[in-house]
């Protein structure tokens, strides 16, 4: 080793002064002070100042007034305590400083375009540009030791449950399971193709019927689709699978894995268990979507019968055409002004909806029981009278001073438009408790979703998950009204998993395919290998992926996972280090008989 010591391992001036040591790593900072030069040296484990004296040693001294910073030096020396009033309490090696008796410089280093700092003010495409930098902030190296953290407990929690770690492929055949695949071009095949797997969930299954029982995997995921703060083109996730299950024993071994690593990872928190259970729709009526942050309050509420008891004739036209009229109460925001109302109009349209009804209810009322006309302020507040009024802030929970957002139009849309103003207030108002992780359990979702363009219905989530067993006599006859055995994992906000109770019957997978449309050629192409492995013997099965990024990123309180990755992608899903992706060669086309066809041909 270039080093018998951590620069972060000498702390206590009572037991390490006197030691000779050997460290090495990259200079942070230096400081001339004229007769002595000093240095903040780093590596993994923190920084040690180091103090060049010449009188110590001339050789080390004039070596030391050619340091820059980044460079990588090795340092001997020896552990002194750091003279009275000079000691950093912010520092954990703030007592004692080392003083070199020698100096190698074992590499340099040109300018860095940022300081390894952790208030850098810099573009995110620079950082991912020079991430071999940005990496060695303290900041980054920490949230990558969480995010090993995360993954050793997940290797310790199942290993000792009894699964086994397996790996899966990464050159599969293409079965498109809602995003586009990642091809890969065979160069042994010519005009045939590999996908990148966008989940290992046939394979996760096939192992099932091999006899496996519980597999688990840290896998690599792969998905062509649009990006977002959490999705990346490739994740990762905890893959793991069960066999002779039904959905609680799934969602148990999870329960108590997350339990175990917020416990490990962040023990200053309390997480309540069992984790909340709500079905699909308790979360959509509530909170307007099925990944709710249940922190904020603010639950919707739905006003259309006494909005439509009003005169305003967009609420009476929406509730007679089957819409829905509903809304939140935002607490303390009744003295919004124009400028402020205008803003979450403005989302309100991003997000679907043709306008925003706002109801501010002045703190001066002593109560909504008493409260006058002329507390309450809103655009058609003269269309409606007191006692409706009344009755939509009992509805929605609304207190003097609070601000009322209703939404009318298409269920679907007005859940969707209240949802993301929730979150917007909540941010506004830091309703939040960072420290608060309120995990929860969504189920009852339906099996198929009516795909109005296409004209056709499609998976709710993928085509494998098993229907209620109430509900396989109406598989094709009612196909809207099926729930299935599925279950989501959500946090603060975020979808972390999603699981089911797998269809292992070939005959009902079948059944399945043709609800959504595949033809008997199609189901074949596709699918053929599952539907060949069921027919020897498939166990009833079920499991989850979970995605680890999203996990991590949620602990860590960052609100991108590409925080907490190594080398992301950009949200245009390119790689500035490595400028990927790029053209290759002519001869590499070739030899793949590809041809390259760009728009203007």
């Amino acid at each position: 080793m270039h080093k018998d010591t951590d620069c972060g391992q000498p702390r206590r001036a009572d037991a390490d002064a006197g030691k000779e040591i050997t460290v090495a790593g990259w200079v942070h900072r230096r400081r001339d002070h004229g007769n002595l030069i000093f240095i903040d040296l780093r590596d993994r484990t923190g920084l040690l100042q180091v103090v060049f004296n010449p009188e110590v040693s001339s050789d080390a001294h004039h070596l030391a007034e050619s340091l820059r910073s980044e460079w990588v030096v090795k340092v001997t020396g020896k552990v002194a305590r750091r003279i009275q009033g000079a000691e950093n309490p912010n520092l954990a090696t703030g007592e004692i400083e080392l003083v070199a008796s020698e100096l190698t410089v074992l590499n340099q280093s040109l300018t860095p375009p940022f300081e390894v700092d952790e208030h850098i003010n810099v573009s995110e495409d620079m950082r991912l540009q020079y991430r071999y930098i940005d990496l060695r902030r303290q900041k980054m190296q920490d949230l990558l030791k969480m995010r090993h953290n995360v993954t050793r407990i997940m290797w310790d929690e199942l290993t000792d449950k009894g699964f086994t770690q397996v790996e899966t492929p990464i050159l599969i055949k293409s079965t498109p399971e809602g995003a586009r695949d990642y091809v890969v071009p065979s160069r042994v095949h010519p005009g045939e193709f590999y996908a990148l797997p966008q989940s290992p969930q046939q394979l996760k299954q096939i192992l099932m019927v091999s006899g496996i029982e519980r597999y688990f995997q840290i896998a690599r995921c792969f998905r062509d689709e649009d990006l977002r703060a959490d999705r990346q083109p490739e994740h990762t996730q905890l893959d793991l699978e069960m066999s002779f299950v039904h959905q609680k024993d799934v969602t148990d071994v999870v329960e108590h894995l997350y339990a175990r690593i917020m416990r490990e990872v962040r023990p200053e928190v309390k997480v309540p268990a069992p984790f909340t259970r709500l079905s699909y729709e308790e979360a959509m009526t509530r909170f307007g979507t099925d990944k709710p942050d249940m922190r904020l309050g603010m639950e919707l509420a739905t006003l259309t019968e006494a909005a439509a008891r009003s005169e305003a004739r967009v609420f009476q036209s929406i509730a007679a055409d089957g819409g829905s009229i509903r809304g939140i109460a935002v607490p303390g925001c009744a003295g919004y002004g124009r400028r402020q109302t205008d803003e979450l109009i403005d989302i309100a349209k991003r997000h679907g909806a043709q306008g925003l009804v706002f109801i501010a209810i002045d703190e001066s009322a002593e109560s909504i029981e008493t409260m006058t006309e002329e507390q309450a302020r809103g655009p058609l507040n003269k269309f409606m009278s007191v006692d409706i009024i009344r009755d939509i802030a009992r509805q929605t929970g609304a207190k003097p001073g609070d601000l009322i957002l209703m939404v009318a139009g298409a269920e679907k849309m007005v859940n969707r438009v209240l949802s993301e103003l929730r979150l917007e207030m909540g941010r506004r108002l830091e309703i939040a408790d960072p420290n608060e992780f309120s995990f929860a359990w969504v189920t009852d979702f339906p099996l198929f979703e009516w795909d109005g363009d296409s004209k056709h219905w499609t998976p709710a989530h993928h085509v494998f998950s098993a229907p209620k067993t109430e509900h396989i006599d109406i598989l094709e006859s009612d196909p809207g009204a099926v729930h299935a055995d599925l279950f989501d994992l959500v946090c603060n906000g975020w979808e972390l998993g999603s699981g089911s109770i797998r269809i292992h019957n070939p005959e009902l997978q079948r059944r399945i395919f043709g609800v959504i449309g595949y033809t008997e050629e199609q189901v074949a192409d596709r699918f053929g290998h599952l539907l060949r492995a069921f027919q020897y013997g498939a166990p009833p099965h079920g499991g989850m992926g979970l995605g680890l990024d999203r996990l991590v990123a949620l602990i860590a309180g960052e609100s991108s996972i590409r925080e907490v990755i190594a080398f992301p992608k950009t949200q245009s899903a390119s790689d500035p280090m490595f400028e990927a992706p790029s053209k290759i060669s002519d001869e590499q086309l070739a030899e793949l008989h590809i041809a390259v066809i760009t728009d203007d041909e």
